[in-house]
């Protein structure tokens, strides 16, 4: 089957239907596209009803495989967890349409992009590595997208028509995943810094000062509103997180560097995550989950729960 000229015809296989997933879905519906999206969470009789409810309401056809899915799509977006990346190019191989592309919004390492896109290419398909350089949700679809590969050029007009805010870094695989990479180092590096630190002030009782203290060293940041932001994306999304930093370990040990930021981020990262899974913020899905405009409730949660048992 031959792909359309004009993008707006194409039809959307979502791979992943998240957070991200769910939003590129509304956006790209609410523009007309054709989408269609597959998650491992259908299979699941606890998951799935949310999922398909959020499809019912905005017009998604769900796909029942990786393979029913790749085989509908002009254009598929993979959007799953870090260490799912790999296996969801190679389910998909089987299926794929000759010239369908590929867009891996994964926050993988580069390593990794490029033996997804092997497996992608060689089956006829066209890869690009996406890289997504910041938090989605306050952009939606029009968040900062980097893109490469050597079929990065001809996907971004596509793209920019659909709605998205695409550039190309490189036609080399890896080097729009390596940016993005590096820049995780710094961005849930710091986020694991300040629930640390910021527990652990809290503690204390030296929290006033200690945000005084960074204040006064980087006045353009509001650290209250910071941290709150940081607890509550930590507490939803850690799991998904650190699985990306392990990534982002694998990308430092590629430069012949040994991890130790990153490894100790990801360990913060998931550790959050088993207390939210084990109900320690409240049951997710739930409103308020996560959501306090003051992090000190978060961290008191955190405190408590650690405190020596009597």
């Amino acid at each position: 089957m031959t792909r359309p000229s004009d993008p707006s015809l194409w039809h959307i296989g979502l791979i992943g239907y998240g957070e991200v997933g769910r939003i590129l879905a509304e956006d790209l519906r609410a523009r007309g596209v054709a989408v269609s999206a597959y998650d491992l969470k259908l299979d699941r009789p606890d998951t799935a009803a949310a999922l398909q409810a959020h499809a019912a309401g905005h017009g998604v056809a769900l796909a029942a495989s990786h393979a029913e899915l790749a085989l509908r799509a002009d254009l598929i977006v993979s959007a799953v967890t870090a260490s799912q990346a790999v296996g969801v190019a190679e389910a998909c191989v089987p299926s794929l349409r000759p010239g369908s592309y590929f867009l891996d919004f994964n926050s993988a390492s580069p390593g990794a992009k490029q033996r997804a896109a092997a497996a992608v290419d060689a089956a006829g398909g066209c890869y690009v590595e996406g890289a997504v350089m910041t938090s989605l949700p306050p952009y939606r679809i029009q968040v900062p997208l980097l893109l490469g590969g050597p079929h990065a050029a001809a996907l971004e007009p596509a793209l920019a028509a659909l709605g998205f805010a695409p550039k190309v870094a490189s036609e080399k695989l890896g080097v729009a995943s390596a940016t993005k990479m590096c820049r995780s180092v710094m961005i849930k590096g710091l986020e694991a810094m300040v629930i640390e630190s910021f527990t652990a002030a809290r503690h204390h009782g030296v929290e006033d000062a200690v945000i005084a203290s960074l204040h006064e060293t980087f006045p353009g940041i509001d650290w209250e509103k910071q941290a709150a932001y940081f607890f509550q994306r930590v507490i939803e999304h850690g799991r998904r997180r650190s699985e990306e930093v392990r990534e982002v370990a694998a990308t430092v040990r590629e430069a012949g560097l040994t991890p130790w930021s990153a490894t100790g981020t990801a360990e913060r990262q998931a550790w959050v995550a088993d207390l939210a899974d084990g109900g320690l913020f409240g049951d997710k899905g739930t409103p308020g989950f996560a959501r306090s405009a003051d992090w000190r409730v978060e961290a008191d949660r955190i405190l408590k729960h650690i405190a020596p048992k009597d």
